[in-house]
């Protein structure tokens, strides 16, 4: 006979199997109550379109091509029903006639269906420029595919202007999506970025909730509908991100159980390089991918076209995911994780095969290019994990200003070994850069992909900017400044996202505390005694002395010389990690003579949009040994605009150096170096002396 206890162990058991799919489900992608099917086109007198495939329905104006609703999950609308532009491509642009930038939505004049089987859906919006000034002087061909089984949009533009057409400047592209505000309120742009958001109305700064402050894009909320966002900063570039890192972000509905998540799978079609900054998500709710802008860099960025000068580029495409989970259980963990999920397959399956458009090579029609890169520096070593890729030929680091072409990046393993792969046919120069190293690569060779190709480059070799032993350094040479101080934000305007992260730089206000730390004189930084890490500002900003009134900061860089070489040379060297509108005057041991530099250098903007680095900018300054003493010798760096508080700089890295001739002899090349009488210092090659270490 079955004793009692048995049975109550039975019951158990089979409640937990009950239980189980629950506990260990992830975000269904499909609509409740339909299946998937092949997708169907269908047109309302010509003033709509709809595509639906069993998961998704999407509805575009016809011919404009402007996204107007997305039907998913028992949701009606995902999308803002109040707002004519929800989902839309953009483009600010100007002539040379015109002062101010115009805004281009590129609604389209001609509706087509590319392509219509069990698999896809794939149609065209098209727009022909025929004169006038009411467009900008572009064909072009936006293009949606909507596929069988597939919980999403996927979109991809073709840009194309002929050589006659008007000089233009093209300063952004993007994507953008206007969520629907009383649904989505969760934002998430990374693991440890990712929080409850405002509202667009929170924003007002006429209807009293927020009051603004000293740039547009950023507000203070004073009287937010929820209370929990009371006196905090909302600025949509506290969100920025590196392209490298920019593959998946969106919103998340809480009450609806829905994610919308915008992919890009491809850094190609973006400008600017792997560590460009691009906008992401921000308070709206609104999700961005932008192909072409100056964020960060600024107006040296290449988007004028000149009359007699043709283009044509893909942009995308990119994918708009839709995702959903029942079990309500920790809802923006699942849905975020399998965001990530989708966004490694959408990687995975670059380049797309199910592209129409001959303009987008298959994966067959692509060539891939390997190698090797060293460093020489004092010795031939791998460059592991450095930055490495092909972009349209120029000048050593021209690719960070580059937007008409592609660009390819990888990083190299530990050993130095790259693979560069699925790289569009045409020309090509390789470019890179090593962290721990200053200075661009740029292999001294063209390389031509052909469809197809494989291409060995086998061992390349970068050369950094080195012409003697380092006698001091300030910083770690990684293109940024965030090795150096940076302040705790102020209490009343903080972001509580950014309270004890590894992106603190990205509080608002920072550059002011500045002037709090130095009120009546500026920064003096002792080689040897000072730690960067405490003692160098983060930017090198300017000094507000009372209102709204601003002087130019001159900062001092204080060391010993046991030994100088009257008749010889020095070198030295300041890289930038950012610049904006600025001047840097350099100075050795007066500070009134006649500078060694004047530079009038950048408008990155990086300082007001809370990134630690923009463009990246070298200096090599060659300092006669007559300019200095032996003993106590002070350099002095002045960033002679002040207009406001955002003129400024950030350094990347300074070391000064010992030139040292190459045919010089090694015995006297040591015992030079002896008499300075530094701990240790880095020389010149194996020729010379690899290292020296002597006490004083």
């Amino acid at each position: 006979m079955i004793s009692q206890k048995t049975i109550a162990s039975w019951m158990i058991c089979f409640l937990l199997l009950l239980l189980l799919p629950i506990a260990f489900s992830e975000p269904t992608r499909n609509l409740k109550g339909t299946n998937a099917r092949a997708p169907t086109v269908q047109q309302i007198r010509n003033k709509e379109v709809i595509v639906d495939n069993g998961i998704v329905r999407v509805t575009f104006s016809n011919p404009e091509g402007l996204i107007t609703g997305i039907k998913y999950n028992e949701i009606g609308n995902i999308l803002n029903p109040h707002l004519r532009a929800r989902g839309y491509w953009d483009i600010t642009w100007q002539t040379e006639n015109n002062s101010l930038p115009k805004l281009d939505r590129i609604e389209g004049t001609n509706f087509r269906i590319i392509t219509q089987n069990e698999e896809q859906v794939e149609i065209s919006f098209s727009r022909t420029w025929n004169g006038g000034s009411d467009h900008i002087p572009l064909n072009v061909d936006k293009r949606y595919i909507i596929r069988t089984n597939t919980s999403g949009i996927y979109t991809y533009g073709i840009f194309e202007r002929q050589p006659e057409w008007p000089e233009v400047e093209m300063g952004q592209i993007r994507v953008a999506f206007k969520l629907n505000p009383d649904r989505f309120h969760y934002m998430v742009v990374a693991d440890n970025r990712q929080r409850q958001m405002p509202t667009d109305d929170d924003r007002d700064i006429n209807s009293g909730r927020a009051k603004p402050l000293a740039y547009k894009e950023a507000v203070q909320l004073t009287n937010p509908h929820n209370q929990m966002f009371k006196n905090q900063v909302d600025d949509k570039y506290q969100y920025s991100c590196e392209v490298k890192d920019n593959k998946v972000h969106g919103w998340i509905s809480t009450n609806s159980n829905v994610g919308f998540w915008l992919i890009s799978p491809s850094g190609e079609y973006r400008s600017g390089g792997p560590v460009k900054q691009e906008l992401t998500s921000h308070v709206g709710p609104t999700t961005l991918t932008t192909f072409i802008s100056q964020h960060y860099v600024g107006p040296d960025m290449e988007t004028w076209y000149k009359t007699g000068e043709a283009w044509k580029k893909v942009l995308g495409p990119v994918f708009i995911y839709l995702n959903s989970d029942s079990t309500r259980n920790n809802l923006q963990h699942l849905l975020w994780e399998d965001a990530k999920r989708q966004a490694e397959q959408e990687v995975e399956a670059w380049p797309y095969g199910f592209v129409a458009s001959s303009d987008f090579p298959t994966r067959q029609e692509r060539g891939t290019i390997t190698g090797r890169l060293f460093v020489n520096d004092r010795f031939l070593a791998p460059a592991g994990y450095a930055y490495i890729g092909l972009a349209p030929p120029g000048e050593a680091g021209s690719w960070q200003t580059n937007t008409k072409g592609y660009q390819f990046w990888t990083q190299t393993n530990e050993t130095g070994y790259f693979t560069i792969d699925n790289v569009r046919p045409g020309t090509y120069n390789l470019y890179g850069w090593v962290h721990g190293f200053i200075g661009d690569f740029k292999y001294q060779n063209l390389v031509n992909v052909a469809a197809g190709s494989e291409i060995s480059l086998d061992r390349v070799v970068f050369q950094p900017p080195r012409n003697g032993p380092t006698l001091w350094e300030i910083g770690v040479p990684d293109r940024t400044a965030r090795e150096y101080f940076v302040p705790e934000p102020y209490e009343n305007t903080m972001n509580p996202l950014y309270l004890n992260h590894t992106d603190k730089f990205r509080q608002y206000g920072l550059w002011q505390r500045y002037t709090e730390l130095y009120p009546n004189h500026d920064l003096v930084y002792t080689v040897g005694v000072s730690n960067y890490s405490q003692d160098w500002f983060y930017a090198h900003v300017t000094r507000n002395i009372g209102g709204s009134t601003y002087v130019p900061a001159t900062w001092q860089i204080v060391f010993e010389l046991p030994y100088v070489n009257w008749r010889g040379s020095y070198t030295l060297q300041i890289a930038l990690a950012s610049a904006a509108r600025a001047n840097l005057k350099v100075r050795f041991n007066n500070e009134y003579s006649r500078p060694l530099l004047s530079a009038g250098v950048g408008r990155d903007n990086a300082i007001a949009r809370h990134g630690i680095h923009g463009a990246y900018h070298l200096y090599s300054i060659d300092v006669p040994g007559r300019l200095l003493r032996t003993g106590t010798n002070t350099i002095y760096l002045r960033q002679s605009k002040a207009v406001g508080p955002f003129e400024g700089l950030m350094y990347d890295y300074i070391l000064l150096k010992i030139l040292i001739k190459k045919k010089i002899r090694r015995e006297k090349v040591c015992k030079i170096l002896k008499l300075i009488g530094f701990k240790k210092l880095l020389v010149y090659s194996k020729d010379t002396c690899q290292s020296i270490k002597k006490e004083k």
